[in-house]
This record gives structure tokens, C-alpha cells and sequence, in this order.
């Protein structure tokens, strides 16, 4: 017999009684039929992990054999006696020098030999995990198509992309190099619906030794939206927050949906809440970010969904949160004509910056709108942008900051200003020339009560405050 990894499983017979090993000691008459093999708690076992695999035969066959291809040296381990059909091998402490192709299989009385097919045995664990991402994002709508990419830096020149749940699929591809040197495999992946959980995982190996994978990636779950009503996302710390401030964000609708998701554009994670229904027919769900840090800046939308069905809601309107104190840099705000304005005047608020700065903010306290953005112009030795308001009105009172910031990552700030407090008096122009207003303090942070209803909307900023497109981080 050629080379191979075996092991010899003496089996009981029919009554249970011990019988010999000897191959010649009994013959069973008939054609017996093929063994099967598999192995429990499956065939892909990760490093360290026990495995048992299993042969079954018909019964009264005295003795199996497992071979594993390519093996060069016997396996030197007592079998276990198992009354009845069938011969175990366990193997108590999964490494790759178990991983490979096994067949079992024994000679029937004629002398012909009767194998099982093959076993693949694949231990995990033994690189590093890729990484599993979906193009353009792993929010889908329904029908549409997505692009699933799996890589490593590890060089690994191929890729297992298994599908979880039912139906349960998986995908072997080669992997191409980019000009960083990492290896990745695309999948593409057409007409998404909610039918069915779309969960997958990938694992990286090499080719000359197929049964040794690497960790598997991370799980990567496809959020397929629909058409039902949105729902809105807010967040109580208002849009610019600062390093290190705890950042919680909040879906909500009046749908009554069971659970929500949140999504940030370019991020892959899509963390998900049960809903919790404050008052009869609002429901909502808070998703604690944790301390703001630069990964929590960008764009996000919410859905929401059913227990029942697979599909998610419409996106909510997106959310902008901006951290602010990322740039070394503290521009100015002042106003024109005056801090105190009549109602029904034309004012500026002018923010600038000696340093090289692309955009300039504008916020306001309490305002629910984000905060307007106008690309800069370089005039007497500042960088500066000019934000019109035209006419003023009562709406107009409150807090102003600006912030200066980079096209190149829209959603991180400068320092902010200092407040600036606008009042807007009365209605017309003041009636005595002599009369001279009393300004008032500038007011903390969130303390003016009535703020919170302002709008920045009522900014007479029309087109030249439109928020240009950025790309996302």
C-alpha cells in the first residue's frame, strides 16, 4: 500500500461481542455498499478546536481505514471500539497538520475495496482575518445590486465568501493584487430583495495548502431598504460636537417599528437597536456612539424595520455630525453693521482666518438645520466668507460660532469663535437716533430657552449657502 495516514477501527459485531481485526477471521457475504464519512461538529474547525470524524459502513463490517492524501507517515492512535456500523477518530486539539482530504473505507469479502468520498477537514485561525466589505455600501434597495470585496495584507491568493442562513452558498475566488500590495476578490451580488438574511463571511488561503484558512472576517450583514416611511434621526447634542463629548444619536417614528439601524456613509457597520415606544404610536431607538472621536464624524441615516420582514424602511434624511477642535486654527466672527439691528435690516456676519482654509461654517444655537458652509475667498490677508442675512427678524436672534474647515475632510472642524450674540430689536428702524440698545450678556451654551426653536433656515443665505457635496471621509 502506498504511503498514507492511517488509522485501523475495529468494530463490534452485530451481538456486541469484541471480534478480531484479523481481515480474514470472518467474511460477510454480499456486495457491500460504499462508507460514508463526515465530521462532527463540522469540517471546518478552528485552531485548537476538538473534531471527530466519523466512517459508517453497513452492519457487521469488522474493520475501517481513514486515510489522509498525502500523508507520508502512519497515525499512530488506538482506535475506539464502536458496537454496531461505524468507526470514530477524534481528534481532541485541531492544527494544521490535521487539516487536509480524508477518506475512510474497507474491503468487502470478494477483496474489492469500498471507499468512501471525500472529506475535506479545514482548520481556521491560522492567518490573520480579512476584512469584508461591500461597494458601494451594505445598504441596498431592494432589487438592486452590490459588489462584496474581501482582502488581506497578508498576501493570501484566495478567498472562501460564504453566505450564512438559508439559502447557504459559498464562492471560491482568486485574489488580484493592487498597487498597495494587498490582495483582494470581488463578488458581485444582483438583485438584492428581503426574502431572505443576507449574512456573509469570508476566509483567505493559499493554494498550496487549500485547507488552511485564515480567521474569518468579520460578519457583513446587507441592509436591504424598501419603500415604507422613513423615519427621522436627530441627536440632542446638536450637530458640532467637540472631542471627547459623549454622542448619542436617535431614530424615531411614528410607524411603530420593532427595531432600527443605523448607518454611517463609508463605514460598513450597520449597528442595530430595539425599538422602544415612549408614548403610544412613536416608536424610537437611541444608538450611544460613545466619546466623539474623527471615525465618528460624517454622514448617517437610520431605518427602521419589522420582526417580521426582512426589509427595512426608506432612509431617514441624513445627519451631518461635524467635530469641531480638529484644526489648530481659531477664526474670527464679527457682524455688520452692529450686534443690535432692527428688524427688517440687512446683516453680515464676516468669519476669517489667517491660515489656508477652503470652507467656513456658521452655526447658530439650537438651530435644528445644519449649519450653513460657503467656500472661502483670500482678501487683505485673510481667508475669510461673508454669510448675508437679508431682512433680519426676530428668528434671527441668537448665538453665532464659525468654524473653518478643509474640503478634503468636510466633516472635522477648526476651534470655534468666539459667540457672537445678535439682537434684533423691534420692529422697523429704532425711533430715536440718540437711543442707544442694551446689549446683553452672550449666553452659555444651550441656555437660551427659546433658541432651540430658531431655525437657520430663516436665513435670508438662500443659494450661496447651499451645502456643497463632499466626498464622505
Amino acid at each position: 500500500m502506498t504511503p498514507s495516514l492511517t488509522a485501523l477501527l475495529c468494530l463490534a459485531g452485530d451481538l456486541g461481542v469484541r471480534m478480531s481485526c484479523d481481515p480474514a477471521s470472518d467474511v460477510l457475504p454480499g456486495t457491500l455498499p460504499k462508507p460514508t464519512i463526515w465530521a462532527e461538529p463540522g469540517s471546518v474547525i478552528p485552531w485548537g478546536s476538538p473534531v471527530t470524524i466519523w466512517c459508517q459502513g453497513t452492519l457487521g463490517v469488522r474493520e475501517f481505514y481513514l486515510n489522509k492524501e498525502g500523508s507520508s507517515a502512519p497515525w499512530y492512535r488506538q482506535p475506539s471500539l464502536e458496537p454496531g456500523d461505524k468507526g470514530k477518530f477524534s481528534i481532541s486539539y485541531m492544527t494544521q497538520s490535521y487539516a487536509g482530504r480524508y477518506n475512510c473505507y474497507y474491503h468487502s469479502p470478494t477483496g474489492r475495496l469500498q471507499s468512501s468520498g471525500p472529506l475535506e477537514l479545514v482548520m481556521t485561525g491560522a492567518h490573520r482575518k480579512p476584512t469584508l466589505s461591500a461597494l458601494p455600501s451594505p445598504v441596498v434597495t431592494s432589487g438592486g445590486n452590490v459588489t462584496l470585496q474581501c482582502g488581506s495584507w497578508e498576501g493570501l491568493d484566495r478567498f472562501i465568501l460564504t453566505k450564512e442562513g438559508e439559502p447557504k452558498s459559498s464562492w471560491t475566488l482568486d485574489a488580484q493584487r493592487d498597487p498597495l500590495g494587498r490582495t483582494q476578490a470581488l463578488l458581485p451580488v444582483g438583485h438584492v430583495t428581503p426574502s431572505h438574511r443576507w449574512m456573509f463571511r469570508c476566509h483567505g488561503f493559499y493554494r498550496n495548502t487549500p485547507q488552511v484558512w485564515s480567521a474569518p472576517s468579520d460578519p457583513l450583514e446587507l441592509l436591504v431598504s424598501g419603500v415604507s416611511a422613513k423615519p427621522s434621526l436627530l441627536t440632542p447634542q446638536g450637530p458640532v460636537v467637540a472631542s471627547g463629548q459623549s454622542l448619542t444619536l436617535q431614530c424615531r417614528s411614528d410607524v411603530g417599528y420593532d427595531r432600527f439601524a443605523l448607518s454611517q456613509e463609508g463605514r460598513q457597520a450597520l449597528p442595530q437597536r430595539p425599538g422602544q415606544q415612549p408614548q403610544a404610536g412613536l416608536s424610537q431607538a437611541d444608538f450611544p456612539l460613545g466619546p466623539v472621536t474623527n471615525t465618528l464624524a460624517g454622514r448617517y441615516r437610520c431605518y427602521g424595520g419589522h420582526n417580521l420582514s426582512s426589509e427595512w424602511s426608506a432612509p431617514s434624511d441624513p445627519l451631518d455630525i461635524l467635530v469641531a477642535g480638529r484644526f489648530p486654527d481659531t477664526p474670527s466672527l464679527s457682524v455688520q453693521p452692529g450686534p443690535v439691528v432692527a428688524s427688517g435690516e440687512n446683516v453680515t456676519l464676516l468669519c476669517q482666518s489667517r491660515n489656508t482654509r477652503e470652507t467656513f461654517l456658521l452655526s447658530k444655537e439650537g438651530a435644528a438645520r445644519p449649519p450653513p458652509r460657503l467656500r472661502s475667498k483670500y482678501q487683505g490677508g485673510h481667508f475669510q466668507a461673508e454669510f448675508s442675512m437679508s431682512p433680519v427678524t426676530s428668528a434671527h436672534n441668537g448665538t453665532y460660532r464659525c468654524y473653518s474647515s478643509l474640503s478634503s475632510h468636510p466633516y472635522l472642524l477648526s476651534h470655534a469663535s468666539a459667540p457672537l450674540e445678535l439682537t434684533v430689536s423691534g420692529e422697523g428702524p429704532q425711533p430715536c437716533p440718540l437711543c442707544v440698545p442694551v446689549l446683553r450678556e452672550p449666553t452659555a451654551l444651550g441656555s437660551n430657552p427659546s433658541s432651540a426653536t430658531s431655525r437657520l433656515g430663516h436665513l435670508g443665505l438662500v443659494n450661496s449657502l447651499s451645502v456643497p457635496q463632499f466626498p464622505h471621509l
